[in-house]
């Protein structure tokens, strides 16, 4: 954007400047910073300081908190012309809400030097920003009382559902499980059952520091609950259930992609998305779902919830993402870092706020998963901004039996030279590496330590390997997130080796990560948490007792009740949300060097009436299509003029012209064919801008609100009628500039036998980008 068209768009659409002078917007404008900020990025967050006035240019973002259970309140939605950062700046305290770019953003950050010389000296601005502040106050108030609200327990389970709360955690060679009674918090049953030996299944429950070890056959997993209520009953009859006690079940699922951003209610659409993600989880989602089938057939009539793994590393922006391949590999197959151990990672961001007595949205966390599979997380103001694992759980860290990240022409060359298959790859990275492949001795990290104080090389190597990583990885995520207020460690090795924690902290005192050498090495078996950085340490290092089923039954609970209250909602709403569906025909949106060329010099575009869209016209003026193969006369300009020309035809017409446009958003220009323009005054030539226009929705933030969803969501849409009818692959354009309005094209509405005035309605969101 052009210094020009940036004090234009100040001086047409950003109401706080609407009474300055040209020049005083001029000499604001250039004083401020222009930064970009890619999706899920924050652009200001809680706690730091008021130094600049945001204005967002372009995209939408949003204010949000974050209360103490890691629940996420949307405040306010930003869009084109909005301002952010009244409060900070206005009262100089430090910012109380996030504000969290929804797609690509760009913004003017106006520093508070400026603010204070050339705003707050005019009336007008202060009397608008002041109505601001006080409608958002008005929004917040309640938010961040109960963000800074410190319950007894962040992960309680009180629920109006009475009854038996089971999470299941369905492994290759390992279920575990744990059994919660929401009117008994204190009864908690956990169990793991081993069958990694063929000949027997081992079973291990216990209660507290009660711990029950049963031996039994092998057995299939219809045989499941059966064996689990064998167990429970082992540590007494207070312990025991009944199956028709079981109010709900969570299931632990380790890949949900991009499709699943929370917890979900499992239907069978649930369980057909996390079939087709095996494919990126081949050893996990199938046994995944078998375990959901077996629970389902023998509890069906009791809500089922899925619970996954990659669901909380839903917030990492796409730099964080994004591997450096060729970009169509992400777009099309969905090639991206995804993350793992999600459960965990949220645990310990709870667990950590409830210690330090803190909101969750304050702090900047370190969360070191080591166990059978080890990753770390940066979490930033209660959001995953970072995570060590990718698009599956083999890279990252070194693990136990897993390489983690090695160059991938390692992979090539061992294809290459030792004839090694994909299988016998697969094999070789995941059951025969990391701490087993560089030692030769053992998985078992307690093994490994034993081995490497004994003199044995090759276990010390593969131990002080396997440390260096935690260290390197706690150092990048510190810079990531530009400081730390909590190291936090979990899982098997995590909680059990203090060698480990040490030499994971060692040389990090400049950062504030301060161990306390003794505690450390006393801390022996954890039953919840322990804090083991020294008196006078700026971070506090936590060690916490891992309890991904606990979380899993909360996430449960919580998934339920907000389905409930979405079904309430939509039962209470007398009829679903009409869209009206408007015919696009084609049409030519013209730059104003084109019109020039095709009207003649200085020539301005005549409205001739208002479009839906406000601000958009259709113009007296007309063209003609030229391209290889033929023409299409009189086709109608609409205004207002933008930075480069865009022709918008039908699929049928393409055949007309000569020319295969791609089905594009509006806008999304690259790589698609020119064509000819002819107009009273001359003719122009585009080299690229021919596009057969995607089926949108326009809608404002409030609309979106009501119809529960977002910016690019792609959704289906079914318009009643003589020829019913559902559309399938409708993106969502939200804006506070738009009108409601599905737009289609004329082929599109042919098929359907659809005017202009019918009405859609929304049948379900096929993807949330």
């Amino acid at each position: 954007m052009s210094d020009i068209d940036l004090k234009r768009f100040f001086l047409e659409q950003v109401r706080l400047f609407e009474h300055f002078p040209a020049d005083k917007v001029e000499e604001i404008v250039a004083s401020g910073r222009l930064a970009t900020y890619e999706g899920n990025e924050a652009i200001l967050e809680t706690g730091d300081e008021g130094q600049y006035l945001g204005v967002l240019i372009t995209g939408h973002a949003e204010i949000s908190v974050t209360d103490n259970t890691g629940t996420r309140t949307v405040l306010t939605q930003l869009g084109p012309g909005d301002v952010f950062g009244v409060m900070s700046t206005l009262t100089g305290d430090r910012v109380t809400a996030d504000v969290i770019a929804g797609n690509r953003c760009y913004v003017l950050l106006i520093p508070l030097e400026t603010f204070n010389t050339h705003i707050l000296t005019n009336p007008k601005a202060i009397g608008y920003l002041s109505r601001m502040l006080l409608e958002r106050m008005r929004s917040m108030s309640l938010d961040i009382v109960s963000a800074k609200s410190s319950a007894a327990s962040v992960l309680s389970l009180n629920s109006a559902h009475a009854g038996k709360v089971i999470a299941l955690n369905v492994g290759l060679s390992q279920i575990h499980f744990g059994i919660y009674d929401t009117r008994d918090l204190g009864s908690d049953v956990h169990g793991i059952i081993d069958n990694a030996d063929e000949y027997v299944s081992r079973i291990s429950v216990m209660v507290g520091p009660q711990v029950k070890t049963i031996t039994r056959d092998p057995f299939p997993l219809s045989e499941l609950l059966p064996v689990m209520q064998d167990a429970a009953r082992q540590l007494g009859d207070a312990f025991a259930f009944e199956l028709d006690e079981v109010c709900a079940v969570g299931h632990r699922v380790v890949h949900g992609g991009n499709r699943f951003a929370a917890a979900a209610v499992i239907t069978p659409a649930v369980i057909a998305d996390i079939e087709a993600l095996a494919v990126f989880a081949p050893l996990h989602n199938p046994v995944n779902v078998a375990g959901i089938r077996e629970a389902l057939k023998q509890l069906p009539d009791v809500p089922h919830v899925a619970v996954f793994d990659t669901a909380f590393h839903q917030t990492l922006p796409p730099y964080a993402y994004l591997y450096g391949l060729p970009y169509d590999l992400y777009k099309q197959d969905g090639i991206r870092r995804y993350g793992f151990h999600g459960t965990s990672h949220r645990y310990v961001s709870l667990k950590s706020a409830e210690v330090l007595k803190r909101p969750l949205g304050e702090l900047e966390i370190v969360s070191c998963h080591l166990g059978i599979g080890a990753s770390v997380c940066a979490i930033d103001h209660g959001r995953s901004v970072d995570t060590s694992m990718g698009m599956t759980p083999t890279d990252g860290l070194i693990m136990p039996s897993r390489s983690g990240s090695i160059d991938p022409a390692v992979m090539v060359h061992l294809m290459e030279r030792q004839q090694m298959s994909p299988e016998a790859l697969s094999t070789l990275i995941n059951t025969e590496s990391g701490l087993k492949g560089i030692s030769g001795i053992s998985s078992n990290i307690h093994d490994i330590e034993t081995a490497a104080g004994n003199g044995h090389h090759r276990a010390l190597l593969a131990h002080k390997a396997f440390c260096y990583q935690v260290r390197k990885n706690i150092g990048a995520y510190v810079a990531a997130m530009g400081g730390i207020d909590v190291l936090a460690f979990t899982g098997d090795i995590g909680e059990t080796s203090a060698a480990v924690r040490s030499l994971a902290c060692q040389g990090l005192a400049y950062m504030g990560i301060k161990l306390d050498e003794e505690k450390n090495r006393n801390l022996g078996k954890v039953d919840d948490f322990a804090i083991i950085s020294t008196d006078d340490s700026p971070v506090t290092i936590l060690v916490i007792c891992n309890d991904d089923e606990r979380l899993v039954a909360w996430e449960t609970l919580r998934a339920i009740e907000r389905d409930e209250l979405i079904r309430e909602a939509k039962a209470e709403e007398k009829a679903p949300m009409p869209i009206p569906i408007e015919i696009s025909a084609h049409h030519v949106h013209l730059s104003q060097a084109d019109v020039e060329k095709l009207f003649g010099p200085g020539h301005q575009l005549t409205p001739e009436h208002e479009l839906s869209q406000p601000g958009q016209f259709a113009c007296a003026e007309k063209v003609h299509l030229v391209g290889p193969k033929g023409r299409i006369a009189n086709v109608r300009v609409l205004g207002p003029t933008r930075k480069e020309t865009q022709v918008e035809i039908a699929m049928t017409e393409q055949f007309k012209v000569g020319l295969q446009p791609p089905i594009r958003e509006s806008g999304d220009l690259a790589n698609t064919p020119g064509i000819t323009l002819e107009g009273p005054a001359g003719s122009t030539v585009i080299e690229r801008g021919v596009i057969c226009a995607q089926r949108h929705i326009h809608m404002t933030p409030e609309d979106a609100r009501r119809l529960r969803v977002r910016d690019k969501y792609v959704v289906r849409v079914r318009v009643e009628g003589e020829r019913e009818l559902i559309f399938g692959d409708v993106i969502v354009r939200v804006s506070p500039s738009y009108r409601l309005a599905m737009h289609i094209d004329t082929d599109e509405g042919n098929a359907a036998n659809i005017r202009t005035g019918m009405l859609g309605y929304i049948e379900e969101i096929q993807s949330r980008h």
